[in-house]
């Protein structure tokens, strides 16, 4: 998986209107319901850290995990801005989300932003839950957004541009989906044309992301297969029972308490 490797260093730009805070308080709610006693979380795919800072100062100790040097790199000049005492409840390794092996366990494993539907793959699928499994601790919670198979079905993914600037950058994103439906697969293939103010200079950039869109049927069957309680399916900072008109679903599972 090579996405974001061209612009991830414009991340943070393109996603600037996100709401993080809204999200974080989301996903602290379900954690504080499912998981009253957690204190430790590992975020697998955890970008440039924005989610995990946002938990830390809700009170959580967070381990994020990327395999972007980047994206890592911003995570890090992020965490040395922060108070004093938020510094040391955050931790960042650069590693495959579908392989990586810590020494120790977590009482949370969440993974947000949709990086579950970039693995495209039953494979990948697999390998992430099998990462999810073997770091949480007993009574722990897996806690995942995705995109969801009926909505995108329903809806169909459409032509969108996004236009952002800062000081430095004027960025024009243009993302033409193309669904394959026999595969459950999206490809979001991005034109990014980025101009820099100062020299006036033109910057062109290509990606195709794949998306795979899940279904819940699949999702309890991951679930078994790793030893995994579902707990939850709920649609994303809404809350709602999902359905047709849910595009983004958040799913939670729990290790039973030994």
């Amino acid at each position: 998986m090579t996405v974001f490797a061209d612009y991830a260093r414009y991340y943070d730009l393109l996603y600037r209107d996100k709401d993080y805070e809204s999200e974080a308080d989301f996903v602290s709610k379900l954690l504080r319901r499912y998981a009253p006693a957690a204190s430790s979380i590992l975020e697998l795919g955890c970008g440039t850290g924005r989610h995990a800072e946002l938990l830390a100062l809700r009170g959580y100790h967070i381990h994020g995990v990327d395999r972007s040097e980047v994206m890592l790199a911003d995570a890090e000049l992020r965490r040395s801005y922060l108070p004093d005492e938020l510094p040391g409840k955050l931790e960042f390794s650069c590693a495959d989300i579908r392989n990586v092996r810590l020494s120790y366990r977590f009482d949370a494993v969440v993974s947000l932003f949709h990086v579950m539907s970039y693995m495209v793959e039953n494979n990948d699928l697999n390998q992430v839950f099998a990462t999810a499994r073997t770091h949480l601790k007993p009574g722990g919670l897996f806690l995942f957004d995705c995109w969801y198979g009926p909505a995108v079905l329903e809806e169909r993914p459409s032509v969108r541009v996004k236009r952002l600037a800062d000081d430095e950058v004027e960025i024009t994103r243009i993302g033409e989906p193309l669904i394959h439906p026999n595969e459950n697969v999206v490809d979001v293939n991005y034109d990014v044309h980025i101009l820099h103010k100062r020299s006036q200079t033109v910057t062109r950039l290509t990606e195709c992301h794949r998306m795979r869109y899940l279904f819940l049927t699949e999702i309890r069957e991951l679930f078994a297969r790793h030893g995994m309680k579902p707990a939850f399916f709920t649609e994303w900072l809404t809350g709602r029972e999902p359905g047709f008109g849910t595009w983004s679903l958040c799913a939670g599972s729990t290790v039973e308490a030994t």
